[in-house]
């Protein structure tokens, strides 16, 4: 009232200055434009529209600020005096309009730094921080010198676009517009060939104060927006001429040096720069970035995908300067709820002090939301920046809300057994199914999956059939699973008198499990005739099919499915008595069989394996056992052997590596002998002497290789011999082996021999770019082999074998390849700018995204980075719970069987290279085959050092 009664008052004042001067000036609206320099998109706060209310305008501008700005637009049209004078005279009246509707939106100034002595309340948290603004109070020290390094480079640039420019009349000393400053710095850096990872360098540069934008307004972005240094913005640089010769210099080399380290800043920036903006702002693109963030969040890991998508469009980022600062405290409104995403918070509750500490990763605060209940402790920043995830009360109340409406849940004697949840429909997809199965017991789900995802005409195969198919193994074994499927064919055994309406439903169900057993088979191939019971189960359905008239449409389906099984048969016994050896020199497991040409070979449990085993004096004895033999068998037949009297309990069996570390094995682990390092060795120890194990002699050296220049091959014939080589071990591995690797072998008795084989391939790669570079003297070779491995990776990259050059660039990425100064200083810039690129695309930030976004462009066959893949299987296993409230967590099953289907699409079409005009192909093959390997890192750091001293400085 206050204020609309000034307003009053100052507009008669107005209106007698007007009759006065004669003098027509802008309307109401212009003026308050002017005065208060809002965009057109903040426009729209002060226009109330068809849909807006004043108790609307109340809410986000302030009653105060509501009055007089409401009172002045209604006066559009109507003369009043100049904006100057009315700024001025009004000056008290307009800056608390301005302050006020600035904080409302998220535009105001940040958080007052606490007190050093003691905790200070912060004010509460905007609606969205204005990423325009710092996140810290001064930029770090290395922040600092990199943009003081920039700026230098920009300014002695003779087509620098660092330049003085006039804006409305003002004159701004050195801006640049973002789209020239990407420019420049694309130009500037090998590494950089996005300019969306540049504009990230920039941001990372911007939420530090170290680059702003000219009016406080921006974040960083790729457009005609003008920037400048914060040095020039201050006036802390030169006002003219080009900087000294050694601040050039010493520019030029902390450039070199720090700019991987912006780049790998820059998603982190871009990424707290969205979280910033509205909900409206967010492009569908820059949603998906947040999702693929939350989805790693181990806070947020129990909750449904559906809600982690809601929660990446309203999800908020807080950064906090000062330790001290008081989040909020004990007894106050719950209005947030909060993870920490940096930093370190107290826990302090009256009466008892600090009762906790949360660090990076932990939430707080949900409970006063759930409850509806004052705050239960005040949380104090315990450090220094601490950065912070925020979802407020009204949107954690409505995701909880409707998450709640959309489920279904399914109940037996009271207790639930099915929890389902509404499907929400995406945009372009037209999904059949109205619901999908979030948990429930493994006999409802299997009735549910029979009943409704069975027996209709669905093009494209159901998602939950196919994430049952590829994971019951973890929830439901094979044979209860064979059980239960021969329970619901043979339902009608005991039920004499049938109606037509009985019949009719009992065939129905029948031929769902055929069906179901057909779809099984084409899911998991051959693993589905390995249990007896299955192949047992498969004929029984196919006699009773034969002898059931109303079954006459399924014939064909069983006589497919007893085709596949036959032929998997016939396999087997071909390949019966397939025998492998592990040789004493560590060569590759893929050549255990004398098999120069495996040709998609596969390791079968019950194929027999040789290898040593050794005692702590180093003699050894030769076993052979299945492939399938237990940790517990081999310890006990080593130990007789070697004549160890002690008891079983008291032996254990062990790998001793390369480097003189030790694993002990479970008892009742399985493929023992596959799962060594390339040059790890099997002892058989005493528990109490395991510290008096020792590496053998040879396990230090090279394992053998064949013997061969490498400047005499061609590099396209090797990068395609290794692409098809590895393209047969990548074949044999099935996708269960990814669940017996991520939940152990022991829990289902299987092996993952080819998985370990595949993994094994990876560092032999790895290590034999490093072994062949410190084990070259000459300078000029070495560069030469540097040349010939980044256009090897080059070519492997061409072909699609992700594997191969992930291990190809991190081999050279090597500490003991990456301090060898002369050699890289030699290499071309041609090569560097490449091998740069290579590591970019490497880069293991943002959960491999650079990778992720490259390898989603491309199209089968294509070989991916394993090791990624198991590293999603580890966190979808470590991050959630395979059981919630007795229910199986189906969600959980969901995330793996998405990483399973990824192995599926891969090699969903047959690989079929053009191969190179062959040089010396019996070499080549032979070479590939078996690599001269050496992976011990102290030992390859030392010969590098040998080959390529240290220099020392003057």
């Amino acid at each position: 009232m206050l204020a609309g009664h000034l307003l009053r008052q100052r507009e008669r004042e107005h209106r007698q200055f007007r009759r006065r001067s004669g003098q027509v000036v802008a309307s109401d609206e212009a003026v308050l434009c002017v005065l208060l320099r809002y965009s057109d998109k903040d426009k729209q706060l002060f226009e109330p529209t068809a849909t807006t209310t004043p108790t609307a305008i109340t809410t986000t501008m302030g009653a105060g600020a509501t009055s007089a700005a409401v009172k002045l637009r209604r006066r559009v049209q109507r003369p009043q005096s100049t904006a100057f004078e009315m700024s001025n005279k009004n000056k008290e009246l307009m800056n608390d309009i301005i302050t006020n509707c600035k904080l409302k939106n998220g535009f105001g100034p940040g958080v007052q730094p606490a007190a050093a002595t003691s905790p200070t309340k912060r004010p509460l948290s905007p609606d969205h921080p204005n990423p325009a603004l710092p996140i810290t109070e001064t930029p770090s020290p290395a922040m600092n010198r990199m943009g003081w390094a920039l700026r230098t480079l920009l300014v002695v640039d003779n087509s620098s676009c660092l330049k003085d420019r006039k804006v409305s009349g003002k004159l701004i000393r050195k801006c640049a517009p973002g789209t020239e400053l990407v420019d420049w710095l694309v130009n500037l850096a090998p590494i950089v060939h996005t300019r969306a990872q540049a504009a990230g360098m920039w941001q990372a540069l911007l939420e530090e104060g170290v680059l702003t934008h000219v009016n406080k307004e921006q974040p960083f972005k790729d457009k005609c927006f003008l920037y400048r240094f914060r040095l020039d913005e201050e006036g802390g640089a030169p006002a003219a001429g080009l900087p000294a010769a050694e601040d050039l210099s010493a520019a030029n080399e902390h450039i070199r040096e720090a700019l991987s380290a912006l780049f790998q800043r820059g998603p982190d920036a871009t990424l707290r720069m969205i979280l910033r903006k509205p909900s409206h702002e967010r492009t569908p693109e820059e949603l998906e970035l947040v999702f693929e963030e939350l989805v790693h969040i181990a806070a947020l890991s129990h909750l449904s995908t559906s809600i982690k998508r809601e929660l990446s469009s309203i999800i908020v980022f807080e950064a906090h300067a000062q330790a001290g600062t008081i989040l909020f405290n004990q007894g106050d409104e719950g209005r947030s709820w909060y993870i920490l995403l940096k930093g370190s918070v107290d826990v302090v509750i009256h009466g008892k002090g600090t009762v906790a500490t949360l660090k990076t990763g932990d939430d707080f605060g949900k409970l006063a939301l759930i409850n509806d209940a004052p705050r239960a402790a005040t949380i104090v920043l315990k450090e220094n920046n601490c950065h912070l995830l925020r979802v407020d009360k009204e949107h954690f109340n409505r995701i909880l809300r409707d998450v709640e409406a959309n489920t279904l849940r399914l109940q037996e004697h009271g207790k639930d057994v099915l929890v389902l949840e509404r499907v929400a429909k995406q945009r372009g997809q037209h999904s059949a199914f109205k619901y999908t199965v979030m948990s429930g017991t493994p006999n409802k789900m299997l009735e549910h999956l029979l009943e409704t995802r069975l027996g209709q005409t669905v093009s494209g195969m159901d998602p939950f059939l196919d994430d049952f198919l590829l994971t019951h193994i973890v929830f439901m074994p094979v044979v209860q699973l064979v059980d239960e499927l021969a329970n619901y064919f043979h339902c009608d055994a005991h039920d004499e008198a049938q109606t037509p309406e009985d019949r009719e439903y009992i065939i129905n169900f029948k031929k769902r499990v055929i069906q179901f057993m057909q779809k099984w088979v084409m899911a998991v191939r051959h693993a589905a005739f390995e249990e007896p019971s299955v192949c047992d189960f498969i004929e029984d359905l196919a006699a009773e099919v034969e002898a059931d008239p109303d079954l006459n449409e399924e014939t064909s389906i069983i006589h497919n499915v007893l085709t596949q099984m036959a032929r998997y048969q016939e396999d087997r016994n071909q390949n019966a008595g397939q025998k492998w050896k592990l040789p004493t020199n560590g060569q590759p497991i893929c050549l255990f069989s004398g098999n120069a040409t495996p040709s998609k070979t596969v390791i079968r449990p019950d194929d027999d394996i040789i290898f040593r085993v050794y005692c702590a004096d180093h003699t050894y004895c030769t076993l052979r056992f299945p492939m399938h033999t237990t940790a517990e068998l081999i310890k006990a037949c080593a130990a007789d052997k070697l004549q160890l009297n002690r008891g079983p309990d008291d032996l254990c069996l062990v790998e001793v590596k390369s480097n003189g570390e030790r694993s002990v094995f479970k008892d009742n682990d399985v493929s023992i002998p596959t799962g060594l390092t390339l040059n790890g060795r099997l002892f058989v120890s005493v528990k109490d002497h395991l510290d008096a194990l020792t590496q053998l002699p040879e396990q230090e050296c090279a394992i053998d290789g064949v013997d061969i220049d490498l400047e005499l091959l061609s590099t396209k014939e090797l990068a395609y011999h290794i692409t098809i080589f590895e393209w047969d071990l990548f074949w044999a591995v099935h996708e269960y082996e990814l669940l017996y690797h991520t939940f152990g072998r022991h829990h289902f008795g299987k092996i993952t021999a080819n998985l370990d084989v595949f993994l094994r391939r990876f560092n032999e790669v790895q290590y034999w770019i490093v072994a062949e570079l410190v084990s070259t003297p000459s300078l000029s070779k070495r560069v030469g082999l540097v040349r010939k491995f980044i256009k090897l990776a080059a070519y492997c990259k061409e072909y699609q074998n992700l594997n191969a050059f992930f291990a190809i660039v991190m081999g050279l990425s090597n500490m003991a390849v990456s301090r060898m100064h002369q050699t890289w200083e030699k290499i071309p810039s041609k090569f560097r700018k490449i091998f740069q690129e290579f590591e970019a695309l490497i880069d293991p930030s943002r959960n491999h995204r650079a990778y992720r976004v490259f390898v989603g462009k491309l199209q089968p066959p294509l070989i991916p980075f394993m090791p990624l893949l198991l590293k999603d299987m580890t966190f979808a296993h470590e991050g959630n719970k395979t059981s919630l409230d007795g229910l199986v967590n189906f969600e959980k099953m969901h995330m793996m069987a998405q990483t399973m289907r990824t192995i599926r699409f891969c090699r969903s079409r047959n690989l079929g290279l053009e191969p190179p005009s062959p040089k010396s192909e019996g070499e080549v093959r032979s070479y590939i085959s078996c690599f001269r390997v050496i992976d011990n890192q102290r030992v390859l750091t030392a010969m590098s050092q040998k080959v390529e001293p240290t220099r020392k400085l003057n």
